[in-house]
């Protein structure tokens, strides 16, 4: 099947591929990586399909247990029962109002990780005053330099994920290390939950679907009372049979393509500009049902 490009800055309404794309070097076959099926989380829902990218090297507990979930079937069926129009659409709760969860116990957060030199660790300078940012993976980070590295007795450093649009954050009560299986997605860039919430994922492809989710008042909080949308089919790609398992590759943030795209980017938008400018450009092949 012929790959199917897809941009969450289009979503956003901007180039595809960068404000002005058309300045920027075409991808090679080495700008891309590919993601790991283990790491492409398949979300089928009432309103289509989205794609998700998890990042274990941000959150591994937190990967692994919506893997074991996903993968469980855990998660067909259950309601989009908080939704909040340009915020973001929350999930994940047995009992659909936001008080369940799984059989599992609680986990532990993990708002902050250990960045080593292995993290692929890209770059983008903006928008986060006295911090380094970037994308480790696809997911925007702020972190310290890598020459801090080189005073601690790990050879790393820290580093935390940003709420910015399409970002899949992990929700729990009142107790920090109280999440268990319910899970949002951003719809817009919200820096107030950072160093609050687990940052561990983000949408490759269906950012239209999570904006169309049907939301429900600000006054009750997004609770979504009425006929809320739902998830149909919640699995990695690993654990899909290989016929209806999408593959997806992502303009890796370290490449030259890349950069150019967020130098072009970066002259558009300005003082404007951040890290949360900086989508992932996709290809997916398979079935995008």
């Amino acid at each position: 099947m012929k790959p199917v490009l897809i941009a969450l800055a289009a979503a956003l309404g901007l180039s595809p591929l960068g404000a002005a794309a058309q300045t920027a070097p075409a991808p090679t076959a080495g700008d891309w990586r590919v993601i790991a099926p283990e790491n492409l989380l398949v979300i089928d829902s009432s309103k289509g399909r989205i794609l998700v990218e998890l990042e274990p090297r941000a959150a591994p507990a937190h990967v692994q247990r919506i893997r074991t979930l996903a993968d469980q079937g855990f998660y067909d069926g259950h309601k989009f029962h908080r939704v909040l129009t340009g915020f973001m659409a929350q999930t994940g709760d047995p009992l659909g109002t936001g008080a369940g969860g799984s059989d599992l116990p609680d986990i532990a957060a993990e708002f902050t990780f250990r960045r080593g030199r292995d993290a692929g660790f890209a770059a983008i300078e903006g928008g986060i005053p006295d911090a380094v940012s970037g994308l480790v993976g696809s997911l925007p980070v702020q972190t310290q330099p890598d020459a801090q590295m080189m005073v601690t007795a790990d050879f790393r450093t820290d580093a935390s994920g940003l709420f910015c649009t399409g970002v899949l954050g992990m929700a729990r009560a009142g107790d920090p290390n109280s999440a268990n299986s319910q899970f949002f997605l951003m719809m817009g860039n919200n820096a107030v939950l950072n160093g609050q919430y687990t940052a561990f994922g983000r949408v490759l492809q269906g950012l239209d679907v999570v904006q169309s989710l049907k939301a429900g008042p600000e006054a009750e909080d997004g609770r979504v009372a009425v006929d809320p949308d739902t998830m149909t089919r919640v699995r990695t790609a690993a654990a899909l049979p290989e016929g209806e398992r999408p593959v997806a590759r992502v303009l890796d943030a370290r490449s030259p393509a890349y950069q150019a795209r967020i130098a072009d980017l970066r002259a558009t938008r300005g003082r404007q500009f951040s890290v949360c400018d900086a989508q992932p450009v996709v290809e997916v092949t398979g079935s995008l049902s």
